[in-house]
């Protein structure tokens, strides 16, 4: 710590404190500034008034720049900064300057938000009237932030492919086909390496299989609690089950799914007139075998 004094005011903040010995009457451990502008940063000041306990201080001021939370904030992303914190004499009407010697200054970030001095002044040097810095019960604290390096919040991904990935099969059983109504069909949601899934069947089809074709997707489920930047290699298989010689009828992809990719499938999946020749095994007794089989080969995530 470098210890001056100069009779040139902070350029950056100045709190002053009317009645200061009211702090502690009134049990404020610490004293939190309103917020300020400094190299592009809002910063705050603390001041502990009978010292910070947490770090077993009980005989000095503690007094600390913080940058303001939510300016500062994601991980990666930090400020580095060098700081000087001020006490006016008011005898001298000049100031008291404390400096951290850390010459490359201190790194602000998430998990680091605060620097400062935990013994700023001792209570006996603080409340000595020849010293001036306590003056009719009042007193001014004051800052310099000068900003000397930014990192920015790095954007960028990670793709873990997964070595002898597991398949995951779900096997979902239409009853009453005729019986459908809605243009599209949900199966139950099913879980596939921790991800939601769904199978989407459209009876009469949609897009260019509309009217010919029974249309057949695979599905994210609740895709909006994906993160943005997150996606799922999965290789998948859809099959409708051959329910008399077990000679399915089925067709293989290998997709990137995302929130803003999150169905995958074919308009054209079966032609309702091979779909519904009962020799086929397809339809039996009005019930379709539907299955969904998926292999997640790779996950994207964001650093």
């Amino acid at each position: 710590v470098s210890r001056a004094v100069s009779d040139v005011p902070p350029i950056h903040y100045v709190t002053k404190i009317n009645m200061f010995s009211q702090l502690s009457k009134n049990n404020i451990v610490k004293y939190i500034s309103s917020h300020f502008d400094a190299g592009g940063y809002k910063w705050k000041l603390a001041i502990h008034p009978n010292g910070n306990k947490n770090k077993g201080i009980t005989d000095h001021i503690s007094f600390y720049l913080g940058i303001v939370e939510g300016e500062s904030p994601s991980p990666g992303w930090e400020v580095r900064a060098t700081f000087r914190l001020f006490l006016l004499d008011q005898n001298k009407d000049n100031y008291l300057i404390l400096q951290d010697v850390e010459e490359k200054g201190r790194r602000f970030r998430g998990t680091k938000l605060e620097w400062g001095f935990d013994r700023f002044i001792s209570h006996d040097a603080f409340k000595n009237p020849e010293n001036g810095y306590l003056i009719n019960d009042t007193s001014v604290f004051g800052a310099e932030v000068y900003v000397c390096q930014e990192k920015g919040a790095t954007k960028g991904e990670c793709l873990s492919m997964v070595k002898d990935a597991v398949s995951y099969k779900n096997t979902w059983r239409i009853e009453n086909y005729s019986g459908l109504k809605d243009d599209c069909v949900d199966s139950k949601v099913f879980v596939a390496a921790d991800k939601k899934w769904k199978i989407q069947l459209y009876p009469k089809g949609k897009g260019s299989g509309t009217g010919s074709y029974v249309s057949l997707y695979l599905t994210l489920d609740k895709p909006g609690n994906l993160p943005p930047t997150s996606k799922i290699y999965a290789e998948f298989t859809l099959r409708m089950l051959d329910q008399i010689s077990s000679k399915h009828y089925f067709r293989k992809a290998n997709y990137w799914f995302s929130a803003s990719n999150t169905t995958s499938g074919w308009p054209r999946f079966v032609s309702h007139a091979y779909f519904s020749t009962t020799s086929v095994g397809l339809l039996v007794q009005n019930v379709c075998l539907v299955d969904a089989e998926v292999t997640v080969h790779g996950i994207v995530k964001a650093l």
